[in-house]
């Protein structure tokens, strides 16, 4: 009688399965990061249709993206406890509810609350997304091709939500970009439940409510002051008493996470040079995009008069260098490490910053166009090393962990971005846009520029053998 080797090679249906539950995850994922960047091109009608300026529109993208960051580890950790797959379906609901409340919203306010829910239900999504993956693919290296589709995935759709976002705008007013998310929620559901297996941590682990609460204070604060800041007066008592807020409330985290056994947050891994470079390389790549968006959508919808729909075709460029270059960034992950990759979205993107120092009225289209290219080149070979460098320096058990912590970096990077784009331009009128936005063009260069570090503090391990830190805690 023959026996079946312990080593034989999965059946092609396991294959096509856990594919496909790949696949069902990057739906939902894409559902997010559209959402993170949908609602940028359709600013200027939300604007218009409830009556309010600049800086209150500032808070509708941020109100999702602060509380997005500010749940993610937390959401990931109630996955590996209670079930990936559960948390995922809540998730998935939770969201959709949201976006039928923002579609219906009637005044700012109404809006930037419901917009803040679907924060709450996106931060169930994007860490147990990951998670979900990886669990699924046992083989090393098929697990860093899944990684690097899942990176190249998001990053695709945080490109595509303007281009999408001035199409349904023109099409339908701005409400659609809500009311479009509850037919993909519907359909997300479904295949959730056909396709993907329940799945839980290894070893779970108590949640730290103090850590999550300092953390979500401190980024709300961060947020604010940065929103709120050019009216208030960078020294006025209030914004004074906003950076001792901060300045308190960054430490009493840090001192409350080194003094836990299972931390929100593991403070000792950021002494490793790749993971603490990968973070921060998230975070800049996140601000140098956000900022991107939100600059131009003003330019040329308030300077120039283009209308939501021409606004969101400028952005085509952007979006077609992420179609490109995330698959092969993915790729070139797989055979030869991160280091390649980032080296290569910090030049595009420092490039892409760089052509635009000098915007004014008289820029002309093409440079535009070649700028929102660069950028969305940079970005499209950004995210896969980027993922890979920092899910591999933490224990594969700790899964849904690593992924949102990565995230968490990508959100904090998208609330940033948007809070100084705003800033820099909420008191300009339409002819002043491009001149007060030049200073954004030169932190988005500076973010491309640091990718460059990122590279060289990077493993050049290939992504097939992810590592653990030495000496980091298990949990």
């Amino acid at each position: 009688m023959t026996t079946t080797s312990l080593t034989a090679p999965p059946s092609p249906l396991r294959v096509r399965r856990r594919w496909t539950v790949l696949a069902v995850c990057a739906l939902s994922m894409f559902l997010v990061g559209v959402d993170t960047t949908i609602v940028n091109v359709g600013l200027p009608a939300i604007g218009r249709g409830l009556g309010v300026g600049v800086r209150g529109l500032e808070w509708v993208v941020d109100a999702y993206t602060v509380v997005l960051a500010g749940l993610l580890i937390t959401s990931g950790a109630l996955a590996d406890r209670f079930g990936r797959r559960r948390v995922f379906r809540c998730g998935l609901i939770l969201f959709g509810l949201a976006s039928l409340a923002c579609a219906l919203a009637p005044s700012l306010g109404l809006l930037v609350a419901a917009r803040a829910v679907q924060g709450v239900g996106a931060s169930m999504l994007s860490p147990v997304a990951l998670a979900i993956v990886v669990n699924a693919m046992p083989d090393p290296r098929e697990r860093a091709r899944a990684i690097g589709v899942w990176a190249s995935v998001f990053g695709l759709s945080m490109a595509a939500g303007p281009v999408t976002g001035g199409a349904l705008i023109a099409a339908f007013g701005w409400r659609s970009v809500f009311w479009i998310n509850v037919p993909v929620v519907v359909i997300a559901l479904v295949l959730v439940a056909v396709f993907v297996p329940e799945s839980r941590g290894q070893r779970t682990r108590r949640l730290d409510l103090p850590g999550q609460v300092l953390l979500t204070v401190v980024l709300g604060l961060g947020v604010g002051v940065l929103i709120e800041g050019p009216r208030f007066g960078w020294t006025s008592p209030a914004a004074l008493a906003g950076y001792a807020l901060i300045v308190a409330g960054t430490v009493a985290f840090v001192r409350v996470e080194l003094g836990r056994n299972e931390p929100l947050v593991d403070v000792a891994l950021f002494r490793r040079p790749s993971f603490a470079t990968a973070v921060l390389g998230a975070t800049a790549v996140f601000v140098a995009l956000n900022m991107s968006l939100l600059l131009n959508t003003l330019h040329l919808q308030h300077t120039r008069g283009w209308t939501p729909l021409a606004t969101g075709a400028a952005f085509l460029p952007m979006a077609l260098g992420a179609i490109l270059c995330a698959p092969w960034s993915g790729s070139l992950v797989g055979r030869h490490g991160p280091r390649r990759p980032l080296m290569l979205a910090g030049g595009f993107t420092a490039a892409g910053g760089l052509s635009l120092l000098n915007l004014g009225a008289d820029t002309g289209v093409a440079q535009i166009l070649c700028a929102h290219l660069l950028i969305g080149v940079g970005f499209g070979f950004a995210n896969a090393p980027l993922t890979h460098t920092a899910v591999g320096g933490l224990p594969t058990s700790r899964a849904g962990v690593a992924g949102a912590i990565t995230s968490t970096a990508r959100q904090v990077g998208a609330a940033v971005g948007i809070a100084v784009a705003g800033g820099l331009v909420a008191e300009a009128g339409p002819a002043e846009i491009a001149a007060t936005s030049r200073p954004g063009w030169l932190v988005v260069t500076l973010c491309g520029l640091f990718l460059f570090v990122v590279a060289r503090a990077s493993q050049p391990t290939t992504a097939g053998a992810p590592s653990v830190p030495s000496g980091s805690r298990s949990r």
